[in-house]
């Protein structure tokens, strides 16, 4: 089970603020071009990042706790999608409470 760890943490996230999009109205999946654009700019820094002290040995995973799964450079797909999750949930949460903001002003 704690090969699951990382990536169970992934799913708990989104679970906690997927729902904010229908909820409280955050609108980004409907925003797909910002929320492209947004990702790339916050998961193309840090992804270059980690292939290269990766590639450096500078650091490395630990195979019991993520699944096995990698892109092609080394790095765990849990690691990837941790560039495309959290950007996610932090976009939601903001949308969220500037859509809870317009609201009540």
């Amino acid at each position: 089970m704690r090969q699951y760890s990382y990536l169970a943490v992934l799913v708990a996230i989104l679970a906690a603020t997927l729902p904010l999009e229908r909820l409280l109205g955050a609108r980004v999946l409907a925003q797909g071009r910002r929320l492209a654009l947004t990702l790339l700019i916050g998961a193309a820094p840090f992804l270059c990042w980690d292939f290269y002290a990766v590639s450096q040995d500078h650091w490395s995973f630990d195979a019991e706790q993520t699944v096995g799964a990698e892109v092609p450079g080394g790095l765990p797909i849990e690691e990837v999608a941790f560039f495309v999750v959290i950007p996610l949930a932090i976009l939601f949460t903001f949308e969220a409470v500037h859509a809870v903001r317009r609201r009540f002003s």
